[in-house]
Parts: C-alpha cells; structure tokens; sequence
C-alpha cells in the first residue's frame, strides 16, 4: 500500500486531534493546579496544529 502525501496528512491530522484532546482531558480531569491550564493550552495548540493539517490536504 502507498502512501501520498495526503494520506499521510490525513494521518498526522487525526493523531494530532486524538493528542489534542487527551491533553485537554488531562488538563481538565487529571491536573488541578496550574499544570492543567498549561496541558489545557497544549492541547488547543495540538488541535490548532491539526486544523491547518487538515487545510492542507490537497493543497500541496
């Protein structure tokens, strides 16, 4: 099976959104401190990260 360049974007961007939304879940559930805003916004980051993935794909 071959891999393009999309499919492997396709890929990235649904294992982005999967880490993305386990460190908001640790942040949420897990952390209580200050440690969990910090997961919290990694995880944004991680689900940003992942929109311009998934924009990408086609495109290059």
């Amino acid at each position: 099976m071959g891999m393009n360049k999309n499919t492997i974007l396709g890929w990235a961007t649904l294992i982005m959104i999967l880490m993305g939304l386990l460190l908001i879940a640790l942040g949420a559930f897990r952390y209580d401190d200050t440690a969990g805003w910090g997961f919290g916004a990694v995880g944004v980051g991680f689900l940003a990260n992942a929109w311009v993935f998934s924009s990408l794909k086609g495109r290059l």
